[in-house]
């Protein structure tokens, strides 16, 4: 292509493009115009964005207030075993009644969570519903689902309030709660001058059982003197007599083979064991009789045998003590040493601690009455603090009579355990590994064998010792 040829050509359609575009003298003000609106609309997002932040924070704070009704994001775990039961209790279609309870939760300081639970406010009070309510002699009790709300937050408290008997809203007082994911609720309310009343709430279909002073049975099983009233299916509801109690009762909660709860009532006052008064003195003059290994000294002997009783909820008029073995544990004051009621079963526990670090149960074992002198007892122990697992480590003690203890893990062949001159001895098994303990007379036969208990749960420290197959030998 030539260059005459592109100029006569070319040149004529370019030129006639060029006309068509709108090219501006000066594209300045163009462009100054086109920011300057920019940035009113970052300015715009900006506040909004600011006010859109203060009022966040001022839901959140609870300043700017929120419909008790408006949704939230929930952040505690809902008490849903409780919550999908149908309320239970005679309170449960009185529809007035709860009404009037609803207003007054919402509005009246004596009844108002502020104090209970921080910052937290009441959320929607038409969905504050009755978990269990009911009249028994001298009380009306009730237990109530409230929804509270902090800012965009939501939670679920479980409620508590106590009134005379027939008592309406106006009269009802906050007796405690909780916010958790708790399937069973309890409340105990003891006076020295008046009746009171311990009360268990549990999921629906629920065995419900409260007790008194329990009962050692020689053949190593604990029975109770139930004291329970049901009041529909899941609850328990006992009256307590006026003067104090010996003990704190224990309740139960279960559904076949699932416990819930199991545990001691607070809420006293208690008559208790004075570790210095004169029955101790008399029950401990028989327990320092001679026993192996080295001797305790008298702070840390009344300690031992005060925690047992108290545990056990024994008392020390017609409790026989007896120590079986004492020495040392990570430095400590140790012992193995057992209870023994009039007529009933043998209750072993080992301790170690010091004034220092405290003290802490190794052991509470429940044995049948027969034969308990030929068994050899074993536990798994524990680190210095009794911190949870157990090392793996077995003490093991030999009755008297015992010439040698051999120890049996699961199918293994057994194996003999050292024993000193306290009759005392160690092994090793792995803690979730059963182990069986044998003793052996002089002439080779067997004295008596017994499990080497499991650690205790949570669940199974909550009991007495026979309450679970890991504190107790007979089935």
């Amino acid at each position: 292509m030539t260059e005459s040829f592109a100029q006569s050509t070319v040149g004529p359609a370019l030129r006639h493009a060029a006309r068509g575009v709108d090219v501006p003298e000066d594209p300045w003000p163009g462009f100054a115009r086109r920011e300057r609106r920019h940035q009113r609309t970052r300015l715009a997002r900006t506040a909004v964005a600011a006010a859109v932040g203060v009022a966040l924070v001022g839901v959140q704070t609870n300043v700017v207030p929120l419909p008790g009704w408006a949704p939230g994001i929930a952040v505690a775990a809902t008490p849903t075993a409780l919550l999908d039961a149908p309320a239970r209790g005679a309170l449960a279609g009185d529809r007035a009644w709860l009404d009037a309870l609803r207003a007054r939760i919402s509005t009246d300081p004596p009844v108002r969570l502020d104090a209970p639970v921080g910052a937290w406010k009441i959320g929607d009070r038409d969905r504050i519903r009755l978990i269990y309510g009911s009249d028994q002699p001298g009380h009306r009790v009730a237990l109530v689902a409230v929804p509270l709300r902090f800012g965009l937050l939501t939670r679920q408290a479980l409620v508590w309030y106590v009134g005379p008997a027939g008592a309406g809203a106006q009269q009802m007082r906050y007796g405690g709660h909780s916010e958790g994911d708790d399937p069973v609720m309890t409340l105990m309310r003891a006076y020295p001058d008046r009746a009171g009343f311990a009360v268990a709430v549990g999921p629906a279909e629920s065995t419900v059982t409260i007790s008194g002073e329990p009962r050692y049975t020689s053949r190593g099983t604990v029975e109770y003197q139930d004291i329970a009233r049901a009041d529909g299916a899941g609850v328990g509801f006992a009256v307590l007599p006026r003067e104090p109690l010996p003990h704190e009762p224990v309740v139960r909660v279960s559904r076949g083979d699932r416990v819930f709860f199991q545990g001691g009532l607070g809420g006293g006052p208690y008559a208790g064991l004075d570790p210095t008064g004169p029955e101790m003195d008399a029950l401990l003059t028989g327990a320092r009789q001679p026993a192996l290994g080295t001797p305790l000294d008298e702070a840390n002997l009344r300690n031992f045998v005060h925690t047992a009783l108290q545990d056990s909820h024994l008392p020390a008029v017609g409790t026989t003590v007896r120590v079986r073995w004492s020495g040392r544990d990570h430095g400590q004051a140790a012992a193995l040493l057992t209870l023994q009621p009039t007529g009933g079963g043998v209750i072993a526990y080992a301790m170690h601690g010091d004034d220092r670090t405290g003290w802490w149960t190794d052991l509470r074992l429940l044995l049948p009455a027969e034969g308990v002198d030929k068994r050899p007892i074993g536990w798994r122990v524990r680190t210095e603090d009794g911190a949870r697992p157990p090392t793996g480590q077995v003490r093991v003690i030999a009755p008297p009579d015992a010439a040698r203890v051999t120890v049996t893990v699961g199918g293994a062949p057994p194996a003999t355990v050292t024993l000193d001159g306290s009759n005392a001895g160690t092994t090793r098994v792995s803690p979730d590994e059963p182990a069986t303990l044998t003793a052996y007379s002089r002439n080779g036969g067997v004295l008596g064998t017994t499990p080497l208990p499991p650690v205790e749960t949570a669940s199974d420290a909550g009991g007495l010792p026979g309450d679970s197959p890991a504190t107790r030998v007979t089935p």
